[in-house]
């Protein structure tokens, strides 16, 4: 049976990958890697209005990211192509005349329909289960158009056509295709050609129960790339929109998720897209980077936030993010945890300011910067601690307005840690900035 699986994703480049779309790309990804079969990457870009190159590269580059690699399609080739619908008019032309010829083609007002034969249609889908389709009241289901009067092709027509030539087994997609299905199934027996398997998973919805659209914050693959999510992270999200390993895990790695994935445990229900546990999970995936994994990202995201990196020296830089590994879950949040390292002339934060370069913090301040004038060996730790016990008070009631004099913020890396990067002269100076600029 393995080597019969052959599966597809055929999006139309109109725009951005959606997160809808990507979902049913791994779908149909973790099928075929479980089965050993074929995913198959075929665009649909028969809209000559809509379709731009640009959204194609990035429907490609998404799936890329994700890690979603086809076995066929574009940039790849195959025994299948072309694999541009685009590129496929002449095959389309063919199998219109084998319909004509076999009487199922009828011309109204330049378009060509399709003729239904009036029938009940049977889909056994693997999701939805077995589903008696009525098509035989012309009123509710009139005969489709599968070429429009300036030549141009439907979807329905060529997709069914695509998936024959190709030698589809299975076609697992969206839900709401599942009332093109039985339509698609006449076609097919049209042409005396066996339909694939159909297995209809679940819509994404929002946490509002509305259905996630290309307009909704978080609905295209880009966006979690620009803010720094890990691919992986994404990835096993989405394997949880609709299936279930059905033992309550949530954190699993690909290879085993491939390894469990059946469509047995696709759910009929609609599935909840919730942020805040996507940002969770990612957490957990940028815990468990390597240094060197952590330092690349890193770097690169500061770079393209503008930050100049080659003023500064590869120690300072590697000692700088190392006190920031683990503690933010995506690197959006990167250049606002740590922009400091990078610059002298940075913002405080005005509740910080508010709440910690008071009066009575100032003269605790000046003992800080005059015990750290005074070292020979730069001692962040101890020379806190012995400071605010010679000033009779918690270390906490120095540690603060320190923070604060050095980064500008009230939150960020380990203190001792930031002030042992920073160094002597770098830490003195912040702190003279701040006594003279606020007190």
């Amino acid at each position: 049976m393995a080597s019969e699986i052959r599966v597809r994703f055929a999006p139309s480049p109109t725009g951005y990958l959606h997160i809808g779309g990507a979902r049913t790309a791994l779908f149909n990804w973790l099928f075929t890697r479980h089965h050993g079969g074929k995913f198959v990457l075929r665009i649909e870009d028969t809209d000559r209005t809509r379709n731009i190159e640009e959204a194609m590269a990035a429907i490609c580059d998404g799936l890329q990211w994700l890690g979603l690699n086809w076995d066929e399609g574009p940039h790849i080739g195959g025994d299948f192509g072309p694999y541009l619908q685009s590129e496929r008019t002449e095959l389309y032309e063919s199998y219109l005349k084998k319909l004509q010829d076999g009487g199922h083609i009828f011309e109204d007002q330049g378009a060509l329909r399709f003729r239904s034969p009036r029938e009940h249609v049977i889909v056994d889908d693997l999701v939805c289960g077995k589903i008696d389709f009525d098509l035989s009241n012309e009123q509710t289901h009139p005969d489709m158009t599968i070429r429009r009067p300036d030549g141009s092709w439907i979807f329905h027509f060529v997709n069914v056509i695509d998936d024959m030539e190709m030698k589809i087994s299975h076609v697992i997609r969206g839900e709401d295709h599942l009332s093109n299905t039985p339509k698609h199934i006449e076609i097919f027996r049209a042409l005396g050609a066996m339909p694939p398997h159909y297995a209809h998973i679940p819509l994404i919805l929002n946490k509002d129960g509305s259905k996630m659209s290309k307009r909704d914050e978080g609905a295209s693959v880009e966006y979690y790339i620009k803010r720094g999510y890990l691919p992986a992270a994404v990835r096993n999200y989405l394997c949880l929109l609709g299936w279930s390993p059905k033992d309550n895990r949530e954190k699993i790695n690909i290879e085993e998720i491939i390894r469990l994935f059946d469509l047995n445990n696709v759910g009929r229900s609609q599935a909840t897209f919730d942020p805040d546990k996507l940002h969770w999970l990612n957490g957990e995936y940028a815990r468990e980077l390597s240094d060197s994994e952590f330092y690349a990202l890193a770097l690169t995201k500061l770079k393209s936030s503008g930050v100049k990196i080659d003023n500064y020296p590869e120690q300072y830089i590697q000692s700088a993010l190392q006190t920031c590994k683990g503690k933010i879950n995506t690197f959006d949040k990167l250049l606002a945890y740590c922009g400091f390292y990078f610059t002298d002339d940075f913002d405080y934060n005005p509740e910080g300011v508010a709440k910690h370069f008071t009066a009575e913090n100032k003269p605790r301040l000046e003992a800080v910067r005059d015990a750290f004038s005074a070292l020979q060996r730069f001692d962040a730790e101890t020379t806190l601690k012995t400071t605010a016990a010679n000033l009779g008070v918690k270390v906490g009631a120095i540690v603060h307005p320190t923070r604060l004099a050095v980064s500008g913020s009230n939150i960020g890396p380990s203190l001792y840690h930031l002030l042992e990067v920073l160094g002597k002269e770098k830490v003195l100076a912040r702190i003279d900035r701040a006594l003279s600029k606020f007190f």
